[in-house]
């Protein structure tokens, strides 16, 4: 038997994860799956990729135990970055909306929905309120990339700066070290027990020699 490729295992997840969710028949999930996985595959993509999906959903599978509805929140993984263009600020926005259209037609109920396009929007910010588990799993899950060690974290620094290759070095300096003070000044990095205890302190010293990096 022929080995499955990462491609034919998303699209598996995916198709898993709506029929387990969804209250009434709808069509068939595969062409979602594929309008979707062409998404995160455009070329203008270097970090926000299918590889960047995947490593979300493997996260949400170890972080799991700490989120409310762990369906829920890999249905948001799908669309946190389903609509990325690196020079528009509206990402999250519109990939929220994109949810918003797609899960009805696909049977999902209105509450499931509204709660997928809430956490989509959370990914903006990375800041859930207390108590928000849901929230937290999938934050954590989507900054997961910030605790690797020296080299991933390299390779993933490496990989955005081409996404924003159309900006010029002082300005990209500028903006990615706000981004970086932001995150820093962060109380919790990772808010759910498993992802503190992995990720926090590595990732504070990735974010931490990157900022020198750059305003060095």
């Amino acid at each position: 038997m022929a080995a499955t490729s990462p491609h034919e295992a998303l699209h598996a997840r995916w198709r898993e994860t709506v029929e387990r969710v969804r209250t009434v028949d709808g069509p068939d999930p595969g062409p979602y799956a594929d309008d979707l996985l062409a998404r995160w595959g455009e070329p203008q993509r270097r970090y926000h990729t299918v590889d960047h999906l995947a490593a979300v959903l493997g996260h949400l599978d170890a972080l799991a135990p700490h989120a409310e509805d762990i369906e829920t929140v890999r249905l948001a993984a799908w669309f946190h970055d389903a609509v990325y263009r690196p020079d528009r600020s509206e990402n999250e926005e519109r990939s929220a909306h994109l949810a918003e259209r797609a899960l009805p037609e696909l049977g999902l109920d209105h509450t499931r929905t509204t709660e997928v396009a809430r956490l989509v929007r959370l990914t903006t910010s990375h800041d859930p309120a207390p108590g928000d588990r849901d929230g937290e799993t999938l934050c954590d899950a989507d900054l997961a990339v910030l605790g690797g060690t020296p080299h991933e974290y390299a390779h993933y620094a490496a990989a955005v700066r081409e996404e924003y290759g159309f900006v010029p070095d002082d300005v990209f300096r500028e903006g990615r070290a706000a981004v970086l003070r932001q995150l820093l000044a962060l109380p919790r990095l990772f808010r759910t027990p498993l992802g503190h205890d992995r990720w926090e302190l590595l990732a504070r010293r990735n974010l931490t020699a990157e900022l020198e990096l750059l305003t060095g």
